[in-house]
């Protein structure tokens, strides 16, 4: 094990960038927002200090309306698209002075804060650092509670696939069937730098423009957006994030007298979690699932996201045991435990595909989160089930991005999928080696 820590450290400090962390060498040469707060995490293992220059980082792209972007653009870069020239943020009024994209992505940062406290042996110089950062985390939620919950149900949408962090899992497929979009030119990058086989397709691709464009002409309004995007869905892996980090803040803001704050904070996650249970589980599934607003409708199909409630100690002792059935012989682990946890989307799902980025292969950070969430409902051996497959996973073939499910495949493989030196891939095993 001290190898694979030294291996870890070694990946992270690999792709450090004088102040901040990109995903991998080629593929991803920016900062992305919810990979910076997981790499965060595992920097706290190594030099808190780079952990806080990780978050300090993020934050300066942060928008003036307290909306924190997917994509910060400190540096140039050839070698991704699409880069800011096609993103055009600088169209939204709030934008700041740094490029950034103008979608969002999972918004963990207030957990995150908490759990490098909590590394640190509540060190009170980091919460002297959570204090400098607070308003600026807590902004962005208050910007999710009156900007992306039309209905104010407590329950946020995201308009684009790319903001779920999921970017083409199954259930996207049926948003897609709903309008058509013109074929784009797509000078992609990725597929030249990895196996295309195992990334979206150009179709899916010009779907993701799209969405883009439209949100460009109405320069990221977001009541228009609201309006008339027709990618608009309730994701619960997106919502978790968010209620974790609630909780997160409520704590930590307690720890700092922000007495305003948390009050306001306790009411958006009261709502929220009850809002949750009431539209997003899915008692026939024995899970939960996104809802469609556009369409109105609930999109029941299980994936690595329906089980991320558990973090957010959202599901009840009912619910949460119908969720680990399926970990524990049920749909994604197999009667006879033929695959390694967790599958990114239902492995008995005609729609599956253990190889295609988030249609079926397993994620680190995915895995990170339901390990923990399983620990709050105290399934200690699904629990060291997911932590002994990614940590096994890592030992054989390294800090891909994401893995084979599959046993039997697993035996004859001799590479993971995407890319390699993935950052938090080493930073989440940093967490999970410390975590016993």
């Amino acid at each position: 094990m001290n190898q694979l820590k030294k291996n870890a450290q070694a990946v992270l400090r690999g792709n450090w960038q004088n102040g901040f962390t990109i995903p991998c060498q080629g593929l991803y040469p920016f900062q992305w927002n919810w990979d910076s707060g997981f790499i965060a995490l595992g920097w706290a293992h190594i030099d808190p200090e780079h952990a806080k220059q990780e978050i300090r980082s993020l934050l300066k792209g942060q928008w003036s309306n307290g909306f924190l972007p997917h994509i910060v653009f400190h540096n140039p870069s050839d070698s991704y698209y699409p880069g800011p020239e096609v993103h055009g943020a600088e169209l939204s009024p709030y934008s700041p002075e740094i490029p950034t994209s103008g979608i969002t992505q999972p918004p963990v940062l207030g957990f995150i804060l908490e759990y490098i406290y909590k590394r640190l042996d509540a060190d009170p110089s980091f919460l002297d650092f959570v204090a400098s950062v607070y308003d600026a985390v807590y902004a962005n939620h208050e910007y999710f509670y009156t900007q992306r919950d039309p209905q104010q149900e407590g329950l946020v949408y995201i308009c684009h696939n790319w903001e779920a962090g999921t970017d083409n899992t199954p259930v996207w497929d049926f948003i897609w069937d709903t309008f058509t979009v013109p074929q784009y030119d797509l000078p992609r990058k990725d597929t030249s730098l990895i196996d295309a086989s195992h990334r979206p397709t150009n179709a899916e691709y010009c779907y993701y423009i799209h969405l883009i464009e439209l949100f460009k002409t109405w320069n990221y309004e977001d009541a228009r957006i609201a309006a008339e995007s027709p990618f608009l869905v309730q994701d619960p892996l997106f919502n978790s994030m968010l209620i974790a980090s609630n909780n997160s803040l409520i704590r930590l803001g307690k720890l700092l007298g922000r007495s305003s704050q948390v009050s306001q904070l306790q009411a958006w996650n009261t709502k929220a979690k009850q809002r949750f249970n009431e539209k997003l589980y899915d008692s026939e599934l024995g899970g939960y699932v996104y809802y469609d607003l556009r369409g109105e409708r609930k999109l029941s199909h299980l994936s690595s996201s329906s089980f991320t409630p558990l973090f957010a100690e959202i599901p009840s002792a009912a619910q949460a045991a119908a969720l680990i059935a399926h970990l524990d012989g049920g749909r994604f682990s197999g009667a006879q435990h033929e695959r390694l946890l967790c599958a990114s989307f239902d492995p008995t799902s005609s729609l599956f595909n253990s190889q295609k980025y988030w249609r079926g292969p397993i994620w680190i950070n995915l895995n990170w989160l339901i390990y923990e969430g399983l620990l709050n409902y105290g399934a200690k051996d699904t629990a060291a089930q997911i932590r002994t497959d990614s940590i096994a996973l890592i030992e054989k073939y390294g800090f891909y991005e994401y893995f084979e499910c599959d046993r039997i495949k697993n035996e004859t493989l001799v590479t993971g999928y995407g890319g390699n030196n993935f950052s938090w891939s080493a930073a989440l095993i940093l967490d999970l080696l410390k975590s016993q």
